[in-house]
């Protein structure tokens, strides 16, 4: 997604109070994607209320060289998390400094907030009748403020075309890959991701972080069974074959795969053939019918439901957009799908 300019201009907002490893993840995932000629895809810079040092959360401060006026001149805004957000956090309400502040960003800029950042687009009124997140500890009372707003404590992030918000902290570096592999699909994404050692994507939602009871030190994870699965996503799948792999009953691994990874095994399985899905089609002519088989879907009308579910486009039509380089991308990043059967006799898919 580049403008007319020149590479695609984001501008990160420093607030007063702000994360320093949050006002750092714009600057490291965009900055690192590149076309294949090695031209930076995105240019990234920074501005503050006014420019100058702005404090941080940290025992040091940030100076900023650019003022707000900078807005005006961005693609995308992102607002990063802030510990001093004032009446933003307090009454729902800007300032009237971060009002004026605002008020630079031009009509149809792409808003994207990390974490609490999300607060001061609901206070601005960006977020109203959408559908946004924000750190789960700060759920409850962010729904509380904001009521006309509709949030979703249980996702990383969320997708609303020009509008996208994160959960907490690392959540952003999974939001700005997101928005990395809208712009410029997953190739791009992932090396990006590489380079960052961290994963392209993340399985589940933010109910993995939340505080629970320590489990017992002897129960295993389910990880040799995400192993194995992966080998064999073409392959018909069992719950009880899952098991096997833990050597623990189906109902003891379904309900540790739910506590581990916030979703079903059922829901985890077509989220990963649907990666897979996306790979083969970015990459490869294969036909549907052989895409579908090697994603374990079966037919190219099962491949269809699925990737029109997950992704809010026909498989030939995710092909066509990434396959040609363009922009813009598919919708939600959320992979819904029935949960598998429970009594381990049939396919998990």
């Amino acid at each position: 997604m580049e403008s007319s300019a020149g590479p695609h201009r984001v501008v990160v907002l420093a607030l007063a109070g702000l994360l320093p490893f949050e006002l750092g993840i714009p600057h490291r995932i965009f900055g690192r994607a590149k076309d294949p000629a090695g031209r930076p895809l995105y240019t990234i810079l920074t501005c503050g209320l006014a420019p100058g040092p702005v404090r941080t959360d940290a025992d040091f401060a940030v100076h900023v060289e650019h003022g707000p006026e900078l807005l005006a001149t961005a693609d995308t805004v992102v607002v990063p998390a802030s510990y001093e957000l004032g009446p933003a956090y307090e009454e729902g309400r800007l300032s009237g400094e971060l009002a004026a502040a605002l008020a630079h960003i031009r009509p149809g800029t792409r808003l994207v907030s990390i974490c609490t950042g999300g607060y001061v687009l609901a206070a601005a009124g960006y977020l109203n009748g959408r559908r946004a997140t924000t750190h789960w500890a700060s759920a409850e009372h962010f729904q509380r403020l904001f009521p006309e707003v509709r949030v979703d404590p249980g996702v990383l992030y969320t997708d609303d075309g020009d509008v996208l918000t994160s959960a907490g902290v690392a959540a952003g570096i999974d939001l700005c890959l997101h928005i990395v592999r809208r712009d410029h699909g997953a190739a791009v994404a992932n090396e990006v991701a590489r380079r960052t050692v961290v994963p392209p994507h993340r399985d589940g939602g933010q109910a993995q972080f939340i505080e629970r009871p320590v489990p017992e030190p002897q129960l295993a994870s389910t990880t040799a069974a995400r192993a194995w699965v992966l080998d064999r996503l073409h392959e018909p799948l069992r719950l009880t074959d899952l098991a096997r792999q833990e050597a623990v009953s189906v109902r003891t691994f379904t309900r540790r795969f739910r506590e581990e990874s916030g979703v079903s095994p059922g829901q985890w399985i077509v989220g990963q053939r649907v990666e897979r899905a996306r790979r083969l089609l970015e990459r490869t002519d294969l036909p549907m019918e052989q895409v579908a088989r090697e994603t374990g879907f079966g037919t190219a009308q099962s491949l269809r439901k699925h990737v029109q579910a997950a992704l809010g486009v026909s498989p030939t039509a995710y092909r066509r957009t990434f396959r040609d380089g363009a922009g813009g991308g598919p919708g939600p990043h959320t992979l819904p799908s029935p949960d598998g059967p429970s009594d381990g006799a049939g396919p998990v898919h």
